[in-house]
């Protein structure tokens, strides 16, 4: 392929409003590839653990504003803080609908909705890991009034911290995490107090299938009520195809889920996707995710089929 050149617009400050496990985790991976960060959080104690690794600490924002706090204080988390009004501001939370309704009818395409699909069923500031994104798919939303221009600032702090930019519609997003991540922590939850009612000897022989199984319960039950919550909708549906699914008898059940989980892509075909709507949203589509930002295109790959 021609080679493009990486734009070479000077990269704008990052600003990350709360520092608990991925505000703080995010904050730090900038700062190691050498972004300006700004932080800031309500606890005296995530703002110190976050100046210990070099962020710095204000309420003055600028650049591109991260939002890292939980659902319900998302429509309230720049209260008291002093953001440039021309700022770019994305989020980290787990469902986008809602946060769309909440935060677009005041920030208009200034506003980008994100979800990266890593962290931990830890939390708080404690659990800080710079390369917490390394790897990592990390939805972004592109809405019909999304500016485009904000949408890839946001593609590229994402980039800096290792993480696979995938396009989609907020909709798309909150349709996909339900079956994918939403009705998982449900299972899980299901699953262990199932467990619970079998009595001590079950969870005395409980080995990896259970560990794993119910590993993402052991996240803070307020965070995994709101996310369920918040996508009540197609969270009830994917969990309604769950429940369809377990109705089949089961050999046809385990052959088919087996399928699934061993007939995955056989590798990742490049692909170069230039920097329109449509032909982003269908890479993510596909399956596919964004690798490099260049002068006029984004790399990236999709799924390689056979």
């Amino acid at each position: 392929m021609t080679s493009f050149p990486v734009p070479t617009v000077p990269a704008p400050p990052v600003g990350v409003v709360g520092l608990g496990q991925l505000g703080g985790s995010l904050a730090a991976a900038l700062v190691a590839a050498g972004r300006q960060v700004t932080g800031w959080d309500v606890d005296p104690a995530a703002r110190d653990a976050a100046a210990a690794r070099g962020v710095r600490i204000a309420r003055e924002l600028t650049g591109v504003v991260v939002l890292a706090v939980p659902l319900p204080a998302m429509a309230a988390a720049l209260e008291g803080l002093d953001v440039d009004p021309d700022a770019t501001v994305t989020d980290l939370g787990s469902v986008k609908a809602p946060v769309l309704a909440e935060l677009g009818p005041t920030l208009g395409g200034r506003y980008v909705g994100g979800h990266p699909m890593c962290g931990t069923e830890r939390s708080g500031y404690e659990a800080t890991d710079p390369g917490l994104f390394t790897g990592a798919r990390w939805a972004l939303c592109l809405e019909p009034g999304t500016e485009l221009p904000r949408w890839l600032r946001v593609a590229e702090v994402a980039l800096a911290v290792g993480a696979e930019v995938v396009p989609a519609t907020a909709a798309e997003h909150d349709d996909a995490v339900a079956a994918v991540s939403h009705v998982p922590h449900l299972l899980a939850a299901a699953l262990a107090a199932t467990a619970g009612e079998a009595g001590p000897l079950a969870l005395a022989l409980a080995a990896g299938s259970f560990r794993d199984g119910t590993r993402v319960i052991g996240s803070d039950p307020g965070f995994v009520t709101a996310m369920v919550q918040g996508n009540a909708g197609p969270t009830t549906a994917a969990l309604a195809r769950v429940l369809e699914q377990l109705a089949r008898p089961w050999p046809e059940l385990v052959a088919a889920g087996h399928a699934v989980r061993a007939g995955g892509p056989a590798g990742r075909r490049p692909v170069r996707v230039p920097l329109e709507r449509a032909a982003l949203l269908s890479l993510g589509r596909a399956g596919g995710a964004v690798t490099r930002r260049l002068a006029a295109f984004v790399e990236g790959y999709v799924p390689a089929v056979g």
